[in-house]
């Protein structure tokens, strides 16, 4: 998910670049919503990871 993100954000500068603001601005918004849906799923992971390692040892 945050390859996509990183992805979406390259485009989003290429376009910016060469004029075509409403590809950019689009392109922007989606990769602000993948990353921010990347960063939740490894929110969740870790709590679950810490909690899971507490309950072992």
């Amino acid at each position: 998910m945050l390859k996509w993100a990183i992805i979406f954000f390259i485009i989003s500068l290429i376009a910016g670049y060469f004029g075509f603001s409403g590809v950019a601005s689009k392109s922007r918004s989606i990769a602000k919503v993948l990353f921010a849906i990347a960063l939740v799923i490894f929110l969740i992971v870790l709590v679950f990871g810490v909690m899971l390692g507490m309950l072992v040892f």
